[in-house]
């Protein structure tokens, strides 16, 4: 292909898929306990398997949040997810709770005391990034990933299509001319069904969420459409195949099209600066595209467990800035006190806004107004262009 010509394909899974119960069950713990206490700390890993729901980690926070507490939680959660099947039910799960206190080691690194500010709660890097190709300046494939997922979801939780399961998953490659995004050449949609429905009947049904979502002649080739490739797929969930915290990154955050740090997000409190420094990468990187001064931009930030400040703050626009770069960086650490303290300050991440963030990424979201997805505000546009006017 001509340079700048290319494929690229993200994909994205569903509330359903069992990797993303299990973020939702760890997120929901954290909501439980910023609620009690906005300073809680909480750092939970949850495992779903065929009718079991296992529960490990560390936390400090207030006693009123009990374990019997989190159990009713954990199977909110499954029920509000879908799943009342007879290999994983809402009702019947075993939900064992292993949580145990925070490491007096990790407190006295992570906790302001004396002239001591807040350290970060780890060691680790951290990346943000926006673009032009949507409107909510997100990687395109994964945008459109998220959104055929959430469009079968909203039809399953509706009513209007019974025969869809919570498990799915979707997979979208794109075709790129001049480095922009111009059509789908095959999109990948895998979803849980009833017993009673064939393939041709489920393709079908997934067929107009597609539609609907891409662009007006982004559909892809009728022979590059593929949906339930197996033929079937009527066992899934927890029940199907093992899920785990942390283990969808990449669905998390840009679908493959910009860096990833070394964790994962969910179960964290924004002491984590794997979570809550990633926030605010994607805040500034999304508010320097939002100004028009790159049309790409990623954000690389680097901490020292303990320590406060970031020891980097990288910027790169991918040869599309209209600023200089070393400038750039300048300026957003004077706008922005990138310090665990000052982003979750900032951020107002101390709030029980976590476990709608399980599922269809954690960017690219519409700011909530109980403060859920701050990080997607756009607040700095202004003082950006003033800075660079």
């Amino acid at each position: 292909m001509p340079k700048g010509s290319y494929l690229f394909t993200s994909e994205s899974v569903s509330e359903g898929h069992p990797d993303k119960v299990s973020d939702r069950i760890s997120d929901a713990v954290l909501d439980a306990y910023l609620t009690a206490d906005p300073l809680s700390r909480v750092a939970c890993e949850t495992l779903c398997t065929t009718n079991r729901v296992v529960l490990a980690g560390e936390v400090r926070g207030p006693d009123s949040v009990t374990f019997k507490h989190l159990e009713e939680s954990a199977r909110q959660c499954i029920k509000d997810i879908g799943y009342e099947q007879d290999g994983f039910h809402w009702k019947n799960a075993v939900v064992d709770i292993f949580l145990h206190q925070q490491s007096g080691d990790i407190a006295k690194g992570v906790d302001a005391s004396g002239n001591k500010d807040e350290g970060a709660g780890d060691q680790g890097i951290m990346f943000g990034y926006a673009c032009t190709e949507t409107d909510v300046l997100m990687p395109a494939p994964i945008h459109f990933s998220h959104a055929i997922l959430r469009s079968l979801a909203d039809a399953r939780h509706s009513g209007a299509e019974p025969g869809l399961g919570p498990d799915s998953k979707s997979q979208v490659t794109l075709l790129y001319e001049n480095n922009r995004p111009v059509k789908a050449t095959s999109v990948v949609v895998s979803t849980q069904h009833s017993e009673d429905l064939s393939q041709d009947q489920v393709r079908e049904i997934v067929r107009p969420h597609v539609v609907n979502v891409l662009p007006d002649g982004w559909m892809c080739d009728e022979d590059e459409f593929y949906v339930n490739p197996t033929g079937r797929f009527v066992v899934g969930g927890p029940d199907g195949d093992c899920g785990l915290t942390g283990r969808k990154i990449i669905v998390d955050t840009y679908g493959g099209a910009a860096p990833h740090g070394g964790g994962a997000f969910s179960g964290k409190d924004p002491s984590k600066v794997d979570r809550s420094a990633a926030y605010a990468a994607r805040y500034v990187a999304k508010n320097v595209v939002a100004a028009g001064l790159a049309e790409r931009c990623v954000i690389q930030l680097a901490y020292a467990i303990g320590v406060a400040k970031p020891l980097s703050v990288y910027v790169d626009t991918y040869g599309t800035g209209r600023v200089d770069e070393d400038r750039l960086s300048a300026v957003l650490q004077e706008m922005v006190d990138l310090s665990p303290r000052g982003i979750r300050e900032r951020l107002k991440l101390s709030r029980p806004i976590y476990a709608r963030t399980s599922a269809y990424g954690h960017f690219g979201r519409e700011p909530d107004p109980d403060g859920g997805f701050s990080w997607e505000r756009t607040d700095l546009v202004d003082s950006l262009k003033s800075a660079f006017a």
